[in-house]
């Protein structure tokens, strides 16, 4: 299943013609880095049968994955497509653990597989509201994300894993901006104790959790 600013400096040019008793002219301040512009994001409106999750994608940082989700959502890919999956974590602070939805493997829904951007090229970390994507392995990822209820740094690329599978980590590509309580309220759905393969059987949805429509949000 289921990753950066650069500031400009301007030269002053002419001042070894200037006389010698002239005054230098003061050097210009060096750009605040907190005053750098946010990497661009394009807004996509997810609406459910259990109301609207506004997601910020990082069209700048994670330019592939993000590009990959807007062109499914341009083709109507997930119209109609479900939210059908809730992971719930036992320990630490709750909610802890993350919902899953998408093409589901559907022919007439899947495109091909994208290149994997792992977290630590990207500089997205996988924070409470970040969507990231499903995979099997690196560049198998297509129509399928999650949505986590939690930090879950778990999932971020680790080059020093001892384990080779867990180094890529998963490639996170946006964050929730608005309705991460419809977030919860899909956690929260009864699940189907029975449905479900190996490790995630038990956290499928009873009842999956429509998406009517998913556009991005134009200015």
């Amino acid at each position: 299943m289921i990753r950066a600013l650069i500031p400009a400096f301007a030269l002053v040019s002419g001042l070894l013609a200037a006389p010698a008793f002239a005054q230098e002219a003061p050097a210009a301040p060096l750009p605040d880095a907190a005053e750098a512009p946010a990497p661009r994001t394009e807004l996509v409106a997810i609406e459910t049968a259990l109301g609207t999750i506004t997601i910020a994608l990082e069209v700048e940082r994670a330019p592939v994955t993000a590009a990959n989700f807007l062109r499914y959502a341009a083709g109507g890919k997930f119209d109609g497509a479900v939210f059908y999956r809730a992971m719930r974590l036992e320990w630490g602070e709750q909610p802890n653990g993350l919902i899953q939805g998408g093409s589901q493997g559907y022919p007439d829904r899947v495109l091909p597989p994208i290149a994997h951007e792992p977290t630590d090229e990207t500089g997205i970390t996988h924070k409470r509201g970040t969507i990231s994507m499903a995979m099997l392995e690196p560049g198998s990822a297509t129509g399928d994300w999650s949505i986590l209820l939690s930090d879950m740094p778990g999932l971020d690329a680790d080059p020093d894993n001892p384990d080779p599978a867990r180094r890529p980590g998963y490639a996170a590509f946006g964050h929730v901006v608005d309705g991460m309580e419809v977030v919860e309220a899909i956690w929260n759905a009864p699940l189907d104790p029975d449905a479900g393969e190996g490790w995630m059987k038990g956290q499928m949805l009873a009842d999956p959790v429509t998406m009517i429509t998913v556009r991005k949000v134009e200015d």
